[in-house]
């Protein structure tokens, strides 16, 4: 890791600042008038978006109300309180869009949903605090009302709108619509009270073209041990299994995946690849799986809720993220790394920027993105040395210890409270 940001990653704060938090930030400040009323937009499912439910419960458990607004699956409920948190599912979505436009049109629908939701709630009994979970930026603004009424404004960026756009539609830094997606980032940021970010990487790049350091805080997909912990291995007979949980985009690298397992699957005859999750390349990858033939080798499931997936996590023998080191995945940083970690699975992941940033070869398996035989190759030696996929994800392990939300929630806290009440102690800029 850069030697810039290697103290802040292991400590995130000051020792005095943290010992401070611990004693003080996890709870109300002691003149509060009241717990806070704090709304969380969020274009997504939420009981299978973690960084959702890490700020939501955390916040629910320390008695403040939280209102979550979210997408709503088929078969679920509008309205559901889960672990303190009350969830409004106010839109369904099925993660099938063709392409730019239909993309839109969906998200505009919610974003305008959302801002007669928040704006209705809030004229009922007022919001202190407005949390907005990006994808897409310009959500901010369907918290226009309560914020012109007082209450403070979050952004957190959990992907680089433009990166991951032109990711997916396949748009260059020079093309109309990654300018606009700048745009439109740019003024996000602007409306924002503060802005929190997922990653070291794209703090420098906000910073430079959308912001200034001090309203803009790293906070990483650390995950909740409450969650994600190592337990006793289920049986799975003979079986080998590889596991993969997340969204079924093109730059996740999934076919990448197939392709490597079809180079093993003769040489490794216990192994199965699971794929769990949901997008817009299912269909692709299901044909894929029918076209080499792996049918009862390679299996895609619907994804499930977070507590679940971690206990499906925790059976797998190796985990798998391959995705591409495009102009967005080479800096994303993927949740599932450390989730897999802190359940003491072992994970091979792509050689990308971000990964190179935060990990070395003590604790993950790493291999050529994109490069189908260097997959098959790592999967290949993993699978036969156990003694030294186990070795490794011990010491893997101990380092997921050292990232748990446990120990970094304080941050959080403390930036709600400094711009709720004005009066914590004074925040670090850059986390």
């Amino acid at each position: 890791m850069n030697e810039k940001y290697k103290a802040q990653f292991r400590n995130d704060l000051p020792m005095e600042v943290a010992d401070h938090c611990e004693d003080t930030c996890r709870q109300l400040p002691l003149n509060a008038p009241r717990p806070l009323r704090v709304c969380m937009p969020v274009y997504s499912f939420y009981e299978t978006d973690n960084r959702v439910i890490r700020y939501a419960e955390t916040l629910a458990k320390r008695g403040d109300e939280v209102d979550v607004i979210s997408l709503r699956k088929s078969g679920q409920l509008p309205y559901e309180v889960l672990n303190g948190v009350r969830v409004f599912r106010i839109q369904g979505r099925i993660k099938n869009e063709k392409g730019k436009l239909d993309y839109l049109l969906r998200l505009v629908k919610f974003f305008l949903r959302s801002a007669r939701f928040v704006t209705s709630r809030h004229l009922k009994a007022p919001y202190d605090l407005i949390h907005v979970h990006s994808v897409p930026d310009f959500e901010v603004f369907a918290a226009l009302f309560p914020k012109l009424a007082g209450a403070k404004l979050i952004l957190d960026i959990h992907d680089m709108v433009p990166e991951f756009y032109g990711s997916k539609f396949k748009a260059t830094e020079k093309s109309f619509f990654f300018k606009v997606l700048k745009t439109i980032e740019r003024l996000s940021v602007a409306f924002s009270d503060h802005v929190i970010i997922s990653n070291h990487l794209w703090w420098e790049t906000l910073v430079k073209r959308s912001t200034v350091p001090e309203k803009c805080t790293v906070i990483l997909n650390y995950p909740d041990h409450d969650i994600f912990w190592k337990r006793t291995k289920q049986e799975n007979g003979n079986k080998t299994v590889i596991l993969y949980p997340g969204t079924l985009n093109w730059h996740q690298g999934l076919d990448v995946a197939i392709r490597a397992f079809d180079l093993i699957k003769d040489k490794v005859p216990s192994a199965e690849l699971h794929i769990y999750g949901e997008g817009v390349c299912r269909e692709a990858l299901a044909d894929l799986i029918g076209e080499l033939g792996l049918e009862g080798r390679v299996f895609i499931k619907e994804p499930l809720p977070i507590r679940e997936i971690a206990s499906i996590m925790a059976n797998a023998d190796i985990g798998i993220v391959p995705k591409r080191n495009d102009s967005f995945g080479n800096e994303a940083f993927s949740t599932k790394i450390l989730e897999f970690m802190a359940v003491g699975v072992p994970v091979v992941i792509s050689s990308t920027k971000i990964d190179r940033f935060y990990f070395d070869d003590s604790v993950v398996r790493f291999f050529e993105s994109g490069n189908v035989e260097d997959l098959a190759n790592s999967l290949e030696t993993l699978i036969k040395e156990k003694a030294g996929r186990d070795a490794m994800a011990e010491r893997a392990s101990a380092l997921a210890k050292e990232y748990s939300w446990e120990k970094k929630k304080a941050v959080y806290l403390d930036l709600v409270n400094s711009l709720v009440f004005r009066n914590s102690i004074s925040r670090v800029g850059q986390q």
